[in-house]
């Protein structure tokens, strides 16, 4: 009995992923060890961003990422504004992606896709309204549709929109079509920051027609 066309696609899709990111992690080595020294002398330790996101149908793992922000804090202990926090050596890494490489290891380990949805934040999943949860019908990526279509310069809601037609039409193609649109993205350094923040405001949820009808009632 063949296998269906889809089983054939996720099967095609997880060899070309580890080998991509295989031979990226050699290529780009002496580079993470630079960005790694740099990090711990400008920016302290550790080194690694540790975060633990929804993957695959909101499974969680551990994403890998430069750390791009010092520890600083007020008086009280809180973490001071991402702005306050973010270096000049962290918004170059940022600009360039560098701060993402570490993130092929997620890759590696099958936890990731290089081309995916964004891997958010977990506090964002009882925020999703049932059609943006299907962003998470796909592997979280490096970089996605939604990152070459806008980035952090669009809406949440746009972004989701995008994630979710990217969940639709996946195919090893359209990975390649991302990638090298990533790949000039990068070069042009568009869509780094949304208005007036440093990456993106909070996603608060969507505002549905029930919550408009409920917020003008008496």
């Amino acid at each position: 009995m063949s296998q269906r066309p889809a089983e054939e696609s996720v099967i095609q899709k997880s060899i070309f992923d580890r080998v991509a990111a295989s031979l990226l992690l050699l290529i780009f080595a002496p580079v993470l060890v630079v960005c790694g020294l740099l990090v711990a002398l400008l920016l302290g330790r550790p080194v690694f961003f540790r975060q633990a996101r929804p993957g695959l149908h909101g499974k969680m793992f551990c994403m890998l990422k430069f750390r791009t922000m010092l520890n600083a804090v007020d008086e009280n202990g809180t973490p001071l504004p991402d702005a306050q926090r973010l270096t000049r050596f962290g918004g170059f890494l940022r600009a360039c992606s560098l701060d993402e490489l570490p993130e092929l290891w997620n890759v590696l380990r099958g936890q990731m896709s290089l081309v995916g949805p964004r891997p958010l934040l977990v506090e964002y999943l009882p925020k999703y309204s049932p059609e943006q949860a299907r962003r998470h019908d796909a592997k979280p990526g490096i970089t996605g549709w939604a990152q070459v279509n806008g980035r952090n310069a669009i809406s949440w809601e746009k972004k989701f929109e995008l994630d979710v037609w990217y969940v639709e039409h996946q195919s090893l193609m359209l990975d390649l079509k991302i990638l090298c649109m990533t790949l000039w993205q990068v070069v042009r350094r568009d869509g780094i920051s949304a208005t007036e923040h440093v990456t993106m405001p909070p996603f608060e949820g969507t505002a549905t027609e029930a919550d408009s009808v409920e917020e003008l009632s008496p």
